[in-house]
């Protein structure tokens, strides 16, 4: 721990924490870190890239369900970044230090954007709901002006719940280890450092995940409980496997997220260790942002015409301008 001075929010004797990440795996293994994640974050950054313009730019993907895509990539694309690269520099560098103000903002917008995450999906299968139990009043009910409310609502609720969740994670002082035993500030890991009352601020964070991770996971099945008693009793044989397609794609990418989630963040702090912390960690910050735009492209007819007009018109553009 480097000298100590006075925090900038509560007094702490911490100013800086160091984050261990892979720092401990020999430099050959880090350099092969490096090189997968360094692939695997450029993957997710073009992939979801392409969504946000395909979805924004072709008029025969001008639908609520494509609508709510392309903020979902774009959500993705915002929550990969707050980790991953400083990730990446961590793992060619030998200084992991980062500063208090930087941890407390990045923790901030992990919050923001894995919460507004959250509700975004459940939004997404209200959409599917709607459009599969209610067709004919489809149009009028997600109209673009609720859409539009939809996805404000799940900025909204995530940046007034970051700065709840901030304020919880960091109240109490910071005066034991500052080694953060994983590759970014994640709240329960954090929260051990500090000193006081630790139990107090876990419980509430607990209780802000039942909130923020199980109500919207209920409305989600809730959504597909319906959708699927929908389709067995009216669909035709080809109609249930088209919708059956459309609704695995989000199911699965729920799954990927809520998963994770729920381990990081209401499994009790006796059961956080490194070797548990780390790959769920990865889960929610790389792989589930990687595998979004892969799960709704490959199932999805629609979404591969589009790409592959827009890749069409981009390799013709290039012929033209040789």
């Amino acid at each position: 721990m480097r000298p100590h001075g006075v925090g900038p929010w509560n007094g702490s004797t911490v100013t800086e924490f160091i984050l261990v990440g892979f720092g401990q795996s020999s430099p050959a293994t880090q350099a092969l870190l490096f090189a997968l994640f360094l692939v695997l974050y450029s993957l997710a950054m073009a992939m979801n890239g392409l969504i946000i313009f395909i979805t924004w730019t072709d008029p025969r993907l001008n639908s609520p369900m494509y609508f709510f895509l392309g903020h979902l990539s774009f959500l993705d694309i915002c929550f990969i970044t707050t980790t991953i690269p400083q990730m990446l520099i961590h793992l060619i560098v030998k200084d992991h230090a980062v500063s208090f103000a930087s941890c407390m903002t990045q923790m901030y917008l992990v919050f923001c954007m894995g919460v507004a995450e959250c509700i975004l999906l459940a939004f997404m299968a209200y959409d599917r709901y709607v459009a599969i139990c209610h067709p004919l009043s489809y149009t009028q009910i997600m109209s673009r002006q609720v859409c539009i409310q939809l996805v404000g609502a799940a900025w909204l609720f995530g940046l007034i719940n970051g700065i709840f969740l901030e304020y919880m994670s960091f109240r109490n002082p910071f005066c034991r280890d500052n080694h953060i035993e994983n590759f970014f500030c994640e709240a329960p890991i954090v929260i051990a450092l500090s000193c006081g009352d630790l139990q107090f601020s876990m419980e509430v964070i607990f209780a802000d995940a039942i909130v923020v991770l199980l109500s919207p996971m209920v409305l989600i099945i809730i959504s597909y409980t319906r959708i699927l008693a929908s389709i067995l009793s009216r669909a035709s044989s080809s109609g249930r496997g088209k919708t059956f397609s459309t609704c695995a794609s989000h199911l699965t990418v729920v799954t990927f997220l809520y998963t994770s989630a729920m381990f990081s963040y209401m499994n009790p702090r006796s059961t956080h260790g490194p070797d548990k912390d780390k790959p769920f960690s990865l889960l929610y910050t790389i792989i589930t942002p990687m595998c979004n735009p892969i799960i709704y492209s490959f199932r999805n007819k629609e979404m591969q015409g589009a790409m592959g007009r827009a890749l069409g018109k981009t390799g013709l553009a290039q012929a033209e301008s040789v």
